[in-house]
């Protein structure tokens, strides 16, 4: 009875108001006030990757489904953008937050609950998502690489995809103990992912059990192909699976995410 109480616990839907965008508002301030250091990063690494890997080592590999190399592996770059931009703001951003600046604790004094803390934060990291893939994006365009009018409904895909990496990465924060403990899911979930997601080679060159589990259970394989069909316009019924993986996991994991982390502060 306690397990299957627990369960119905960390599944309860969280009760949220309006005030999810004032936590949400207080992190843009925050943002925008550092915005100079927060541009670079993302639009200074995918040019190091294009020009590295897509004119360097782009230049010894044949094409890759009917793809250029550098157009191969430019839209996996906008995917890995919305996975690492949310990813790390909900966890070692998170952290930060909750422990070392005490902001969780200053917030819900006033009339803000835990549940619309945690649920702005998640926002917040889909909006990084939005904000991060849109410089990649306009870089990959610089280049020349994109090749169809529905890059269009990137924008839509990073911020859905940038929610679900929120809120898986807001799990590991309810479990950690130390900001040391984000090395566990950085080494063990997001390098996997960044390597093995159809990133920077196809699924169909890994053995069949890879391929399973890349599509079964890494989430950016489906980020990455929803935001290579929408490069190239290359729209396979593959991509409609994707979606559905994507929009079906995302309200699971934000759910989940905030039960547990309110558990967690509670405690």
């Amino acid at each position: 009875m306690k397990s299957s109480s627990r369960i119905a616990t960390v599944f309860s839907l969280p009760k949220l108001t309006y005030r999810v965008w004032k936590v949400w508002l207080r992190n843009l301030d925050v943002f925008m006030k550092t915005y100079k250091v927060n541009f670079f990063p993302p639009l200074l690494e995918p040019i190091f990757y294009l020009v590295a890997l897509g004119y360097g080592l782009g230049t010894l590999v044949q094409n890759i489904q009917g793809l250029p190399y550098i157009n191969f592996i430019a839209p996996a770059l906008i995917a890995i953008s919305m996975m690492n931009s949310s990813f790390f703001e909900c966890t070692y951003g998170s952290f930060v937050r909750m422990y070392f600046q005490k902001t969780f604790d200053a917030i819900i004094t006033t009339p803000v609950s835990i549940e619309e803390v945690i649920a702005g934060e998640l926002v917040w990291g889909a909006t990084r998502s939005l904000i991060s893939s849109s410089i990649v994006l306009g870089v990959v365009a610089a280049f020349g690489l994109v090749t169809s009018p529905l890059f269009l409904l990137i924008p839509f895909v990073a911020f859905l995809a940038g929610l679900m990496f929120s809120a898986i990465a807001m799990c590991f924060t309810s479990i950690a103990p130390n900001i040391d403990f984000f090395n566990y899911p950085a080494f063990l979930l997001i390098t996997p992912m960044f390597l093995l997601s159809g990133t920077f080679f196809p699924l169909t060159d890994l053995p069949g059990f890879i391929q399973i589990t890349a599509k079964a259970f890494l989430p950016l394989t489906h980020a990455v192909s929803l935001t290579r069909g929408l490069i190239v316009g290359d729209l396979e019924s593959s991509l409609l699976i994707s979606l559905i993986w994507i929009a079906a996991v995302t309200p699971v994991f934000f759910i989940l995410s905030i039960n547990l982390m309110k558990r967690k502060l509670i405690k």
